[in-house]
This record gives C-alpha cells, structure tokens and sequence, in this order.
C-alpha cells in the first residue's frame, strides 16, 4: 500500500516540476536551475552529515550536472561577451570545487559553491524583476 502512495506522490512531483518547466519562461528556467543546484547541495551536506557517502555523490553530482550541462550550457558566448566568459570560468571552478569536496567529503567547499551559486541566483533574481521577468530568449542566455 505505502509503495503505490509513494509512486503516486513521485509521480505528482515529477508532473509538476515538467509543467513547471514548460510553463517557465527562460529567466524563470535559469532560476530554477540555480534553485535545483542548491537544493542538492543542501542534500549533499546532509547526507555529509549523516556519513551516507553515495547518497551524498549522487547529490554532488546532479549539481555539477545541473552547473555544467544546465547553467553553463545556457550561455551565449556571441551575445554574452566577457560577461558569459567570466560566468564559464566561474561554473568551471565551481564544478572543480565540488569534485573536490566530494572525495574530500569536504561541506566547507559545498558551502563556498552554494555561497557563489546564491550570489548569482539573487542577482538573477534582480535582473528579472528589473526587466518585470519579459525577456527575450536571447537575454535570458546571457
């Protein structure tokens, strides 16, 4: 019985993260990737806490994943000019400082990538209700 309510729940989770996502537009897609990036590396630090060692890689690795095949590959590099070069070079530290953590076991390093990742979300964030959230697609990969 608990099995069938749990896929129900997964199921309904997974239908409203989709429709969430199709409904976004793309200022709203950057910002849910940097909130899905932080949402596991605060269960990465958890699962830190609790010594649950693959529990803890497989969170450290959906936020490189999502770092580097989401909010990374989101950047325009012709419209994006210095601004998208700093930005790569930041994800690509970033995504190096979580390797690190993860063999080090590190949540002093997770913390300083959260820390970067909550700057440039807030900043976004701004952005956004700067421009009343209608941007182009163009913008939005900047």
């Amino acid at each position: 019985m608990f099995a069938s309510t749990n896929n129900a729940i997964s199921a309904y989770q997974r239908v409203g993260v989709e429709t969430g996502v199709e409904s976004a537009d793309p200022h709203k897609l950057i910002l849910m990737l940097f909130e899905g990036a932080q949402e596991a590396l605060a269960k990465a630090r958890m699962h830190m806490r609790h010594h649950e060692v693959a529990e803890k890689g497989q969170m450290i690795s959906k936020a490189i994943m999502i770092i580097d095949h989401g909010l990374k590959a989101s950047l325009d590099m012709n419209a994006g000019g210095d601004l998208a070069i700093k930005l790569q070079a930041l994800y690509d530290y970033m995504t190096h400082r979580l390797l690190v953590a993860n063999i080090q076991n590190n949540p002093e390093i997770v913390n300083e990538v959260n820390g970067l990742l909550s700057e440039l979300h807030g900043a976004w964030k701004e952005i956004g209700e700067f421009n009343g959230t209608q941007m182009s697609i163009k913008e939005a990969a900047i």
